[in-house]
């Protein structure tokens, strides 16, 4: 008897996510596929844009290079969480 009783508690526990926890999970899953589309967008834009004077600067001076690395790697951080926050309010704002 205690077994059961015990089992109903957990089912009735476990059924399904609240309504904050779906949100969050569908919220957390359209971060990610934006973030991710963002990510490989700005790599081919880099790529294509700044290849050839990152090789160069590759090939002439290592420590400036780095420099350059870095600020870009910055400069991608900053870039695409404001994109990211400003994409998912402005889709959490039509979901709504």
């Amino acid at each position: 008897m205690r077994i059961g009783s015990l089992r109903g508690n957990l089912t009735k526990r476990h059924q399904g996510m609240d309504g904050k926890g779906k949100d969050s999970v569908v919220s957390i899953l359209i971060e990610v596929v934006v973030y991710a589309a963002l990510v490989v967008a700005y790599f081919f834009l880099v790529l294509h844009f700044l290849g050839g004077w990152l090789m160069d600067l590759y090939q002439r001076d290592k420590r400036v290079y780095a420099i350059a690395a870095l600020f870009l790697i910055i400069c991608q951080g900053v870039l695409l969480e404001t994109v990211t926050t400003a994409l998912l309010r402005w889709i959490r704002s039509r979901v709504d």
